[in-house]
């Protein structure tokens, strides 16, 4: 087995796999060349458009301004505690204008100890949209006039996610999916994680390096994943799809309620220790609105996490279509669900890659319906999974 890399060694870029060209453009900025106020990172999930940000910002800190990895403002930058790097992560389906407006006076502040006053947004696509752009524009004219020590690292999946106003005021880099040698060979010299299950999880995850380290280390993760990718060759009559699709929504149900359980028990505690001896009072108005405001604040990211863990299930689902499509057209190399090879072949025999290609079409079409439609999750799966049904089944 190999020895993880050394801490001595690593720099803030240790970490960003598959994304040499992107770190080149950095690096340079960092020096000094081509550098700009604003700046957008976009990239598919698990590309790394976080850990990238992160990296850069630790790099603009650096006493040394390459990122070395070994100066105190490098490593306050990597753990995410430098005091002039704020980090802004929505746990809900929105960013909401009154924290904005909040976030653009905070920006405007002198550095406390680095070079810049740096706000890292990650989830910038959520800014909102362009028939409601109300956040977007709060942000707006503080990327438009900045001062002169602020910087804005913007994150989102694609150029289009984003406000068109914001995009273009901002500096696109758009980062690859790591290969899967990449990630493998990453897992196994930084992990210390076997060369087959790093294997195993670097396919799984098809480029999630967050993804593939959890795969990796974490049974359950994997176990989860097995009942996911599963389910495609079980889909032979109606009633198979309606269990499956209750199957889906109580697994994500039963995830998000492991995650985040110990997160509110704590939230409530600090709440209660903020008001004392008042949270006793039936009659504290004060104490009920707060507690009533962190309650909504809690169901609106419960409901956020649950589809976010079914948007990674319909990603899995997605990859044994995927499969069956090569083994029918004969492509080389392995499944990406290799382990379940037989399953993915009882889809590929069942249907032709036409049919394969329209049921990617559904999984996709559920996907649009719960992330941006507000369908609820169980109706938007039992159609998924009605359009899944294998042909010939009953």
């Amino acid at each position: 087995m190999t020895t993880p890399t050394s801490p001595a060694t690593r720099t803030v870029w240790s970490d960003l796999v598959g994304q040499r060209p992107t770190i080149e453009v950095l690096q340079r900025a960092a020096a000094g060349v081509g550098m700009t106020h604003a700046w957008l990172f976009t990239g598919p999930p698990g590309s790394g458009r976080s850990n990238v940000a992160r990296a850069f910002a630790a790099a603009l800190q650096c006493e040394q301004r390459t990122g070395c990895g070994e100066c105190e403002a490098c490593r306050l930058g990597i753990k995410g505690t430098h005091p002039d790097i704020t980090w802004v992560r929505s746990e809900t389906s929105v960013l909401y204008v009154d924290d904005m407006r909040d976030l653009v006076q905070s920006a405007a502040k002198f550095p406390a100890i680095g070079r810049w006053q740096i706000v890292v947004i990650e989830d910038a696509d959520r800014l909102g949209t362009p028939e409601n752009p109300r956040t977007g524009n709060a942000l707006l004219k503080a990327i438009e006039e900045p001062t002169p020590k602020t910087l804005w690292l913007l994150c989102a999946p694609t150029v289009q996610d984003v406000l068109p106003t914001i995009r273009s005021r901002c500096r696109t880099l758009t980062l690859a999916t790591p290969g899967t040698r990449d990630v493998a060979a990453f897992l196994h010299s930084n992990d210390g994680i076997s060369e087959t299950m790093a294997g195993f999880a670097a396919r799984a995850s098809q480029g999630h390096i967050g993804r593939a380290r959890a795969l990796a280390l974490d049974e359950e993760t994997r176990t989860r994943r097995r009942e996911v990718i599963s389910i495609p060759a079980r889909l032979t009559s109606l009633g198979s799809c309606m269990t499956a699709a209750t199957n889906l929504a109580e697994l994500a149900k039963e995830e998000t309620e492991a995650i985040t359980a110990d997160a509110e028990r704590r939230e409530l505690q600090e709440l209660q220790a903020i008001f004392g001896s008042e949270r006793k009072d039936t009659t504290s108005r004060s104490y009920r609105a707060a507690l009533a405001g962190l309650e909504k604040l809690q169901k609106q990211k419960a409901k956020r996490r649950v589809l976010d863990v079914i948007d990674r299930a319909l990603m899995d689902l997605v990859s044994v279509y995927r499969d069956a499509i090569a083994l029918s057209v004969g492509a080389p190399g392995l499944l990406v669900n290799e382990e379940l090879r037989g399953d993915v072949q009882v889809v590929a025999r069942a249907a032709s890659p036409e049919e394969l290609l329209r049921m990617i079409d559904a999984i996709f079409t559920a996907r649009e319906q719960m992330l941006e439609f507000n369908v609820p999750p169980q109706l938007a799966l039992e159609s998924m999974t009605v359009a899944l049904r294998l042909p010939g089944g009953r």
